[in-house]
């Protein structure tokens, strides 16, 4: 387990959000169910992020492939006409 420093802060949360997270809070405390939540989230969003990186990067890739496949072909037509 963690040792965290704790500090405290104030937010403002829906009334609907503090309900469930009453709900579903199980042996918990009201505010480690909040912080295993937020830390979910901010895991799926690093993963998000990561995800549109991957996606940018191979899209790029894409098109080198694809002028380096007509580069390729070109130079072959050059050399066949030598």
């Amino acid at each position: 387990m963690r040792t965290a420093t704790k500090a405290t802060r104030t937010f403002s949360l829906d009334r609907e959000i503090l309900a469930e997270v009453k709900r579903t809070k199980g042996d918990l405390s009201e505010s480690e169910r909040v912080n295993r939540l937020l830390r979910t989230a901010l895991d799926l969003e690093r993963r998000a992020a990561l995800e549109r990186e991957i996606m940018g990067f191979f899209a790029a890739n894409r098109e080198d492939r694809a002028e380096r496949r007509a580069f390729e072909s070109a130079s072959r037509a050059s050399w066949a006409r030598e």
